[in-house]
């Protein structure tokens, strides 16, 4: 049953295919050109492998990535070189980021619950994005809280981060396994479709005009 504007103090967005589109496989190409390596390899060992997955779950460090990466292909790209090579994927899903404005004119709290890395998460506050940081108040980060979705840990720890009880946060994310997860910690959970259907059920729980 759709919440009312009373009961949800807070509101949840996921970052990638929600409020930004972004594609692997442009990092792969990316990231092979400065490492030496192919497309299809950087595929296998840092996407399929569980790297990305370690690396979003702050197991390691961005210099610790780095790293490795360097050692492993024999390679020598600058941190920096590396990081935008991995990170230069994102476009802005402007539909999405217009509710956003609308919500937080409105008066409305937002964060971003989001499993990411330290470095997509700094380009994309160095790019034109700077509403990640006007509107957003709260950011509950894969890499900063040790954990990431759909493990019931990081709903709880974005529970207290913005001080809002889970039954009273909605949450949106294009991922069925997350949502799922929300549901399960007790948020009012949504699977993103597009921005029409985010429109229209904001609008349900009286949160949008």
């Amino acid at each position: 049953m759709a919440e009312t504007s009373s009961t949800i103090q807070f509101i949840y967005f996921d970052l990638g295919k929600v409020l930004l589109h972004f594609d692997h496989e442009i990092a792969c190409r990316q990231m092979a050109g400065v490492l030496g390596t192919t497309p299809e390899t950087i595929r296998e060992d840092v996407f399929h492998s569980g790297q990305q997955l370690q690396y979003e779950s702050g197991q390691s460090t961005t210099d610790q990535f780095h790293r490795w990466l360097c050692d492993r292909y024999g390679a020598e790209p600058t941190l920096e070189e590396l990081a935008f090579a991995a990170s230069s994927i994102f476009e802005p899903i402007d539909e999405t980021i217009e509710i956003a404005r609308s919500l937080h004119a409105n008066g409305h709290r937002l964060g971003i619950l989001s499993n990411t890395c330290d470095a997509h998460w700094e380009y994309c506050l160095a790019k034109p994005y700077s509403f990640l940081d006007q509107w957003f108040s709260v950011h509950a980060l894969s890499f900063r809280l040790g954990c990431a979705k759909p493990d019931a840990e990081i709903y709880d720890k974005a529970s207290l981060l913005c001080d809002v009880a889970p039954e009273n946060i909605f949450f949106v994310d294009d991922r069925p396994e997350n949502v799922e997860g929300a549901a399960r910690a007790g948020y009012d959970a949504l699977l993103f479709q597009d921005a029409a259907q985010l429109r229209r059920e904001l609008t349900q729980r009286g949160l949008l005009c």
